[in-house]
């Protein structure tokens, strides 16, 4: 586990763009029942290419995209233990990766970007491929 004085930056970087923070298993479940719309679940993390690529080129996204997630929401790999797995769940079948990036709609995963997506990428390829899913599925 790490730190919350070490998170803390990397959590504000998503929740000052709008995303709601999962903290437990239950706040999960309860975001996942409501089926209608659309989400964006994105699975935290204190690696580089989070902070590189996958935070920056989300909030890109967001901010270039003329359609959005209805709900933004996130959880924090490494912290929130019992959020994470919970939130790994609604992922399957993929295994087990963070940072992720995970759209859901009317409750169903429609689209998902496993860490390997990100590796290597800078944030404007993963905010121009989510812009692309955004059109999509929102």
């Amino acid at each position: 586990m790490y730190p919350e004085q070490l998170v803390a930056p990397m959590r504000t970087d998503l929740t000052s763009a709008g995303f709601k923070e999962l903290k437990t298993a239950s706040d999960v479940d309860q975001t996942m029942a409501e089926k209608s719309g659309t989400n964006l679940l994105v699975i935290n993390s204190v690696c580089g290419c989070a902070a590189g690529a996958a935070r920056p080129g989300i909030k890109w996204a967001l901010e270039h995209s003329a359609k959005k997630p209805a709900k933004l929401t996130t959880v924090f790999a490494g912290v929130d233990k019992e959020a994470v797995a919970k939130a790994r769940e609604y992922t399957l079948p993929y295994p087990p990766s963070s940072p992720s990036i995970a759209l859901f709609k009317d409750g169903e995963l429609v689209h998902f970007i496993e860490r390997h997506h990100i590796e290597g990428r800078n944030a404007q390829m993963i905010g121009q491929h989510l812009l692309e899913v955004f059109d999509e599925f929102c």
